[in-house]
């Protein structure tokens, strides 16, 4: 499709088409806003609601948790289904969604049940969405189309990480802390218009039929073909957990950050946006690293050297030097990141087949989603018995033995 070459096996082509042009174009939009809100909820939560940290930790955890259950039966149905039009109801979803936090702010009715329950919706879209765009790539693009591709997701995303934070700062500082709701919200409604023109030929239904009944059995069929895979098993597992052990440290070092260490907005955010750049690095290096040395190489390799950093975050403390041990740790860990997400997500796209791609992506990221929830929630408890850092130091200890969990054949 397009201008594509090969050289020594690999993609070396400059255009994947126009169509996918059109989902990459959608994707840098939701992207651009999602970062642009970073971690809006939380300081949302901290800065008007003035809530304090078992109810930030609870706000992530019960949004991803609940978002994640109402999600189980959309997986199977997706499947079923074609999957640009529904690509375009989740963003839609989303945007009226978060519209209601500005509109509920502005009449002073914004409350933290409001809060909850917006996050609850987005995370049910958000796997609903992610579920049907793999199934719609993996059928745009041939298998060896796929890393490229990937790649270029990857870049954009760290690509947004790095502008969206500081914007984000700036425009809370400036506009109020609900304005970068007010752009994810857009975010996505572009994000639908660039979906709604790739325009072509219609999706032919995965079976060919006009209705499908989705079965009891269906509703677990993703997590059946996950487990009883080798590979894709331990992948899967260590994922969950780096993914969820991460994140559930995310509030805790935004209540110290912003409370105990006296960050400013501006800061927090630069603190996480600037390591990004080694994302984008690490993206680029994706495609000749795994030329050179191997798809199973390259995940082993750098799935263990992105769990090495977050321990550091022990050390957290104010002021100058602080702020540098956030930005190091968290540039190690993104341009590990960078390497190893589009090889493993290549790799597990290659690895479904075609009618079992939207069942397994979803049952993926509803694990991602209520594992981090249960960690988030686990930590946030373990913060109230000891301290925030305390609970910091030990999500870093522990997701030292995940490297074990990552597939050696």
């Amino acid at each position: 499709m397009g201008d594509v070459r090969e050289k020594d096996g690999q993609l070396s082509g400059a255009s994947l088409g126009v169509p996918f042009r059109w989902l990459w174009g959608a994707y840098a939009s939701s992207l651009a806003g999602t970062w642009l809100a970073f971690d809006s909820f939380p300081l949302i939560a901290v800065l008007v609601l003035h809530v304090g940290p078992a109810q930030v930790s609870l706000l992530a955890a019960a949004g991803l948790a609940v978002g994640a259950v109402v999600a189980v039966p959309l997986g199977p149905w997706v499947e079923f289904r074609r999957k640009r039009p529904v690509m375009v109801a989740m963003d839609l979803v989303r945007c009226g969604a978060l519209l209601s936090i500005p509109a509920a702010y502005a009449l002073g009715a914004l409350s933290f049940g409001q809060l909850v329950v917006v996050a609850i919706i987005v995370a049910a879209a958000d796997i609903t969405f992610t579920a049907a765009s793999g199934a719609y790539l993996k059928g745009l693009l041939p298998p060896s189309q796929l890393l490229v591709a990937n790649g270029r997701f990857e870049s954009t995303m760290w690509t947004a990480s790095v502008l969206g934070p500081p914007l984000g700062g700036a425009a809370i500082a400036l506009l109020g802390p609900v304005t970068t709701v007010v752009a994810n919200a857009v975010s996505f409604l572009l994000s639908a218009a660039g979906i709604r023109a790739i325009g072509g030929q219609p999706e032919a239904r995965p079976d060919g039929k006009r209705q499908v009944r989705v079965r009891a059995g269906d509703l677990v069929g993703g997590w059946r073909f996950i487990l009883a895979d080798p590979v894709l098993r331990p992948l899967f597992l260590n994922t969950v957990l780096v993914s969820g052990l991460i994140m559930a440290t995310a509030p805790l070092v935004a209540v110290l950050m912003l409370g105990r260490f006296g960050f400013a907005p501006w800061q927090y955010a630069l603190a996480f946006a600037v390591p990004c750049v080694g994302g984008l690095v690490g993206s680029r290096l994706s495609r000749p690293l795994v030329a050179r040395y191997g798809q199973r190489g390259i995940m082993l390799t750098f799935g263990t050297l992105r769990v090495c950093w977050p321990v550091g975050m022990v050390f957290l403390h104010g002021g100058t030097t602080g702020l540098v041990l956030v930005m190091v740790v968290q540039f190690g860990l993104i341009t590990s990141m960078g390497v190893f997400n589009p090889v493993y997500a290549t790799y597990r796209l290659q690895h479904t087949p075609a009618d079992r791609v939207a069942r397994t992506l979803s049952a993926w990221s509803v694990s991602s989603k209520l594992t981090v929830a249960a960690l988030t929630a686990l930590w946030g408890l373990l913060a109230a018995l000891t301290t925030p850092l305390t609970a910091v130091g030990a999500a870093g200890v522990l997701i030292l033995a995940t490297p074990l969990l990552l597939p050696r054949t």
